[in-house]
């Protein structure tokens, strides 16, 4: 059953109590990639194997999202400032003990590619927090598989 988080600002990023922060440089131009993450919405199942299906909502404002194993949420789109930022807050989900959750991709130029940080920032109860960090290795290596298979496709 989704329940509605609280609305937070892109803010959050910098202040939450919990803060997952990762990064790759790929060879697709940061242009690219922005247009990956925000115009191609429905791609994202194509390169994120946890994603099942992304699509955008309300004229591209917010996106429903699915995980693989159940999880569901409804987005709203922070900043979409291309090519160096794409955030969205997650405003209802189905994840227990969370209760505010902000993810933003920055990107940044390297050489003719780009760098990619991924910041997941939340706040929940201590057994959200607490399956957080245990959930760091897993969450950093699907982070690097999905941006290596994301620059696999840009640059194909």
């Amino acid at each position: 059953m989704a329940r509605r988080l609280r609305p937070v600002g892109l803010d959050h990023v910098e202040t939450a109590p919990l803060r997952l922060v990762f990064t790759r440089d790929i060879t697709a131009a940061p242009e690219q990639v922005f247009k990956a993450l925000a115009e191609d919405v429905p791609g994202w199942a194509e390169w994120f194997p946890a994603v099942t299906l992304a699509r955008p909502t309300d004229g591209g404002a917010g996106r429903e999202i699915r995980l693989r194993g159940g999880g569901r949420f409804r987005e709203t789109v922070l900043a979409a400032e291309g090519p160096e930022v794409y955030a969205y807050r997650v405003d209802t989900a189905n994840a227990p003990g969370v209760r505010a959750l902000v993810e933003e991709w920055r990107l940044t130029p390297v050489g003719t590619g780009t760098r990619v940080r991924w910041t997941f920032a939340a706040d929940g109860n201590t057994a959200f927090r607490l399956v957080l960090r245990l959930a760091r290795p897993g969450l950093g290596k699907a982070f690097r598989d999905a941006v290596g298979t994301l620059d696999r496709r840009l640059t194909a």
